[in-house]
């Protein structure tokens, strides 16, 4: 039901995190304005795998109709040896996760999840062009200063501006994240038609030494998601747009399966950056501003939850919203008591998965595959990234009494 009173709720950052927040608000009747820094909203990040609890939060916003055009539903997840190609784990996906978790796993494009969550979203709603740079909150008001000296009011700001979110850097005096020893490479390869010989139609994870490559389709399944992550000792900037090239990409993968070496040389247009990390924070609200997404909880890729996670986030927020229009402060304690337990086992598991995924012993390397080929056989749905705590999750109905923050 819409909320009767005039609340007003001003988002800063317009990733997905921000404007799934932004849908959700104004679904409910609450006035909401979202403040980007970049002149247009680019669809940088490449691919994004949305897994069962995402597209719920989606279904719950009723944009999931417009996953069709556009997403691509991979048969499984299946793990593979970086040399051989041998398969060690096959988690069925197609099928499984509807009857399972309760809706499908999808691979859709960043720049086609952007239109999607845009779609009930007026024109006027996202301002571009305006990087914030101070947050405050003053008796009953929230504040945000931007580069240009305007200012802008609200009952509440909600900061979705990523992992150098100046809300978090400055309200909770944190120094900078910290660089993994991690970089990544990414590519989007269009394919005129789906090559199953060479990329089969699954998340297919390559686990190598110091590294990992994952593959999956994209639009429709006219184009490859490549992300290949190393472990290195030079620093490598956060950015998503830093340019790389093919050779580089090859050059770091030698030795790694012919199947990914002819995939590397179709990649013209490559990608790199760092991968940094925070760890869980135990509170994201200062006065009226609370924390959103990356800039709560910057995970590591390692479980593909980046996104989902700042989904989940906006559409728990808005609901918490809507229940207590006239007092945003037990809203946003909801807020935190349903989302931080969730959000810091998530963070905490993509951690350690991706140590599982680096492994350099070949001996340890050989325990983990046989335990994920032991775990297959009794089980498909408990090897591999065992994930279904995670995709089990619907953020339309979770309350602080129902979360589960058990450790696996």
């Amino acid at each position: 039901m819409p909320v009767t009173r005039a609340l007003k709720v001003v988002v800063i950052g317009g990733g997905i995190g921000g404007l799934t927040i932004a849908s959700a608000l104004m679904a409910r009747g609450i006035a909401v304005e979202v403040y980007e820094q970049t002149d247009e909203l680019t669809p940088v990040g490449a691919g994004i795998q949305l897994t069962p609890n995402a597209v719920k939060v989606l279904r719950a916003l009723d944009l999931e109709s417009g996953l069709r055009e556009s997403g691509f539903l991979p048969w499984a997840t299946v793990g593979r040896d970086w040399r051989s190609g041998k398969v060690v784990f096959r988690t069925p996906l197609a099928g499984e996760c509807e009857r399972l978790y309760g809706a499908p796993y999808v691979q859709i494009h960043r720049a086609d999840l952007q239109r999607i969550l845009c779609e009930k979203l007026p024109p006027s709603t996202v301002r571009l062009g305006q990087r914030c740079v101070a947050l405050r909150t003053e008796q009953k008001a929230a504040i945000a200063r931007f580069a240009d000296g305007s200012e802008v009011e609200a009952d509440l700001v909600v900061a979705a501006d990523g992992i150098r979110s100046v809300a978090r850097t400055t309200l909770f005096t944190e120094g900078a994240p910290r660089f993994t020893g991690n970089m990544c490479w990414r590519s989007v390869i269009p394919f005129d038609a789906p090559d199953f010989e060479l990329v089969e139609p699954v998340n297919a994870i390559w686990f190598g030494p110091r590294g990992h490559v994952v593959t999956y389709y994209v639009n429709g399944g006219n184009a490859v998601n490549l992300v290949a992550c190393l472990e290195t000792e030079t620093w490598t900037e956060e950015s998503w747009t830093a340019r790389s090239t093919t050779a580089e990409l090859g050059a770091a993968y030698a030795g790694w399966h012919p199947k990914l070496q002819r995939l590397f040389e179709r990649a013209h247009e490559v990608f790199k950056w760092g991968l940094f990390d925070r760890d869980p924070m135990p509170g994201w609200t200062v006065g009226r501003v609370t924390l959103l997404g990356d800039a709560a909880h910057p995970m590591l890729p390692y479980l593909s939850q980046g996104a989902a996670m700042a989904m989940e986030d906006g559409l728990v927020l808005a609901r918490m919203l809507a229940e207590s229009p006239e007092d945003v402060a037990p809203a946003l304690r909801r807020y935190e008591a349903i989302r931080i337990p969730r959000t810091a086992r998530v963070q905490l598991t993509s951690r350690a998965q991706g140590q599982k995924n680096h492994l350099i012993s070949p001996w340890a390397r050989l325990r983990r595959d046989l335990v994920y080929r032991l775990r297959n056989l009794i089980d498909p749905q408990s090897t591999g990234l065992k994930a279904g705590w995670v995709y089990e999750y619907d953020a339309a109905r979770a309350d602080a009494e129902t979360v589960t923050v058990a450790a696996e």
